[in-house]
């Protein structure tokens, strides 16, 4: 039980971490390419703000890798405390005692994924990063259906 702990807890710093590594690389990215052009100079006006430059295109991929390693490493968060005493899925194992105050804590989640994908696929939209938009769209709603779909104690 204490190396599987172990082992859970590390994976779970080793997100941080991931998350933070990539979080630096897309500042990185962005100072490197703050002085590039970021619209297009030729084209239609639409397709000049649509379109972004070869160096904006760089810090959106920066910044996407940094939302999926953040948005996984929420999900995997969920998942570890939500493992004590709440959900009651196989793979999971035995989650110990029911945690009594856990009783809202599946929808709590799912509202906090939602709303989450929610503003910041808005202010990615905002700041013209379509790659991090599509990706914020694709892996937190997913992710609140997947956990909502689980088995708990309460229901």
């Amino acid at each position: 039980m204490s190396v599987g702990m172990l082992f859970f807890g590390l994976v779970f710093m080793g997100g941080w971490a991931a998350a933070l590594g990539a979080l630096v690389a897309a500042v990185v990215t962005l100072v490197r390419v703050r002085r590039r052009d970021w619209t297009r100079r030729q084209g239609h006006p639409a397709a000049r703000l649509l379109l972004p430059a070869p160096a904006f295109l760089r810090f959106d991929v920066a910044l996407a890798v940094t939302a999926l390693l953040a948005d996984l490493w929420f999900v995997s968060a969920v998942l570890v405390f939500g493992a004590d005493g709440i959900f009651t899925e196989d793979w999971m194992g035995y989650p110990g005692m029911v945690d009594s105050t856990g009783q809202g804590y599946q929808a709590g989640v799912v509202s906090a994924l939602r709303t989450t994908a929610c503003w910041t696929f808005g202010i990615a939209v905002l700041g013209r990063c379509w790659i991090t938009a599509g990706v914020q769209m694709c892996l937190l709603p997913l992710a609140a259906w997947w956990i909502g779909t689980f088995d708990t104690y309460f229901t």
